[in-house]
């Protein structure tokens, strides 16, 4: 047998082939697991997917149904302090409001007590990155390299503490809640802290080391819109104040749609409020700092328990639902196109 080389014209060079190795691996060659996929196997799965996901999406809405909540709008009933803190030369000026209403059943268990705002939109590219993270551990950076602008420093040089559109708009309404029983009124003890993520609260925010917070954000000023500097947050605890106020770490944690609500207080379960949130009449007494009206939002207060699948949020099971709904059909819809041609089948046969 003649050599290749020797049907090439002369001159022109043997090239060596990029044909892969005659091998198991380069040819792709090795045993493998395939799968045979007949119509049993098919169905089953289809069948047995949808049974899942239905079972799942049934238990999860019901869980999120079981919810105890109730809701309060208290845009209109204070809106006397909306318009008086539209006037920018009121900021340090307090306006308060109360809202009254009835709880016709006890609420068991643990309750959260969650602030809602509505037309508030925290998606907008250049808000959610307007922060300094590294200015939020605590380390001594230059802000004015970071995305803060225009809420990094004053005329006069000095910087703001925290930094940035994000912390400059927290929300700062006090919201207290009282218990009307016969002529005495009982304020219910509400938790201000245990209300962010451990992640949040050791890795995320530090303090300037220094012996005291007051020296530690030395040479700061509070944002614009803050009527505190960021070290006297919380009065009552020291240890809340600073990068690990709960508020302001909840607030930090953008959310992605217009409406939402963030965890505020827990209620404290003492006294008369041991088993939770007895029947009865109750006021809440909101000092009013956070303005909706100039972009048309509105503020609510929420009380609501949590069960093992969360809050009252039925999304989850609902796409479940969804899901195991259309597996199923999909599983009779194959059956059905396998029996019409098997029919056919059997009778070209006959």
């Amino acid at each position: 047998m003649k050599n290749r080389t020797s049907f090439l014209p002369q001159g022109v060079e043997a090239h060596p082939s990029r044909c892969p190795d005659n091998s198991a691996f380069k040819q792709q060659k090795l045993p493998a697991w395939k799968p045979q996929m007949t119509i049993a196997t098919v169905l089953s799965s289809f069948f047995l997917t949808g049974a899942f996901c239905l079972s799942v999406g049934v238990c999860l809405v019901l869980s999120a149904n079981s919810v105890r909540e109730i809701q309060i709008d208290y845009s209109d009933k204070c809106s006397d302090c909306s318009k008086f803190r539209e006037n920018s030369s009121n900021w340090n000026k307090e306006c308060h409001c109360s809202v009254n209403f009835t709880l016709k059943e006890n609420i068991l268990g643990d309750v959260f007590m969650y602030y809602g705002l509505q037309n508030f939109y925290q998606n907008h590219r250049r808000y959610v990155i307007s922060r300094s993270d590294a200015q939020l551990l605590g380390r001594n950076v230059n802000i004015q390299k970071s995305y803060c602008a225009p809420f990094t420093t004053y005329r006069n040089g000095t910087p703001m503490a925290p930094c940035g559109a994000i912390a400059n708009s927290v929300f700062n309404d006090t919201i207290d809640l009282f218990y009307n029983l016969n002529s005495s009124v009982i304020q219910v003890p509400l938790l201000k802290t245990g209300n962010s993520w451990w992640t949040d609260k050791n890795v995320k925010f530090r303090n300037p080391k220094s012996y005291n917070l007051s020296s530690a954000f030395a040479g700061t000023a509070r944002p614009p819109y803050w009527q505190k500097p960021v070290y006297l947050l919380d009065e009552e605890n020291e240890r809340n104040n600073g990068y690990l106020n709960d508020d302001l770490i909840v607030w930090m944690r953008v959310s992605a749609f217009a409406t939402f609500r963030n965890l505020y207080r827990r209620v404290k379960r003492i006294r008369w409020f041991s088993d939770g949130l007895p029947a009865g009449n109750y006021t809440f007494r909101i000092s009013y700092n956070f303005p909706v009206t100039k972009f048309k939002g509105r503020k609510h207060v929420i009380l609501s328990t949590v069960v093992w699948s969360g809050g009252s949020n039925p999304f989850l099971g609902i796409a479940y639902v969804v899901s195991g709904t259309a597996a199923t059909l999909t599983g009779f819809v194959i059956a059905a196109i396998h029996l019409k041609l098997r029919k056919k089948k059997t009778y070209f046969q006959k």
